[in-house]
C-alpha cells in the first residue's frame, strides 16, 4: 500500500511530499496540505487561506474550464488564480496573459489586478495628448468594464476614462441610457 492512501477516493501514492489531502467539500484528493487551504462552499472549491476573507464569491467558481486554455479547473494540478472579480484562470495562463499586456479578465472584462498606477500613467499621457480642433468637443457614450457605470464623455484618442471609478478599462457604446430607451419606444 501506498505511503498516502484515501479510502474514499481509493488513491494510493508513495510521494508524499505533495501534502496530499481528502477534502469532503469538493470529493476529491489534493495536494498542497490541508493547513494550507480552506473549502469555500459558495465556490465549491479549495482555495488557498491566504483569500479566506478576500475572495469574492461565485458559485462553482471552478466548476469549468480555464478561459484561456480550456483544461478543466476543479481536478487541476496546476496553481489556480483567483481574479479580483471571482473568476478563476491558471496562475500560468494568467502570466501568459500579463506578458502579452492583457490586463483584464476574460470572462467578464473587469481588470485582473489592481490598475491604478496604470490609469495614472494614462491620465499623464492623456493631459500631455492635445487632441485635434474637430475632437476638442466630440462626446461618446461609455461602459465601464470596472463598475458597469454607463457615462458620456470626451472623446479621446488614448481612452476614454470612467467618471465613476477613474478606470480607463471602458468601452464605446452607440447611446446612453435615455437614447436606448427612447429608440425602442
Amino acid at each position: 500500500m501506498g505511503k498516502y492512501f484515501c479510502e474514499i477516493c481509493n488513491f494510493f501514492d508513495d510521494d508524499i511530499s505533495k501534502g496530499q489531502y481528502h477534502c469532503h467539500g469538493c470529493g476529491i484528493c489534493r495536494t498542497g496540505g490541508a493547513d494550507n487551504f480552506f473549502h469555500c462552499d459558495t465556490c465549491g472549491c479549495c482555495y488557498s487561506n491566504v483569500l479566506k476573507d478576500s475572495h469574492r464569491c461565485v458559485e462553482r467558481a471552478m466548476h469549468h474550464n480555464c478561459p484561456v486554455c480550456f483544461e478543466y479547473l476543479f481536478d487541476s494540478t496546476k496553481d489556480i488564480s483567483v481574479l479580483q472579480c471571482g473568476h478563476t484562470i491558471h496562475l500560468e495562463c494568467m502570466n501568459e496573459m500579463r506578458a502579452h499586456h492583457h490586463f483584464s479578465c476574460p470572462v467578464c472584462s473587469r481588470s485582473a489586478c489592481d490598475m491604478t498606477d496604470t490609469w495614472r500613467k494614462l491620465d499623464e499621457e492623456v493631459a500631455a495628448t492635445p487632441m485635434p480642433e474637430i475632437y476638442l468637443t466630440k462626446m461618446v457614450w461609455i461602459l465601464c468594464n470596472d463598475c458597469s457605470a454607463t457615462s458620456s464623455v470626451r472623446f479621446h484618442v488614448l481612452g476614454q476614462k470612467c467618471p465613476g471609478c477613474s478606470s480607463y478599462n471602458t468601452r464605446e457604446t452607440r447611446a446612453g441610457p435615455a437614447l436606448a430607451a427612447r429608440s425602442r419606444v
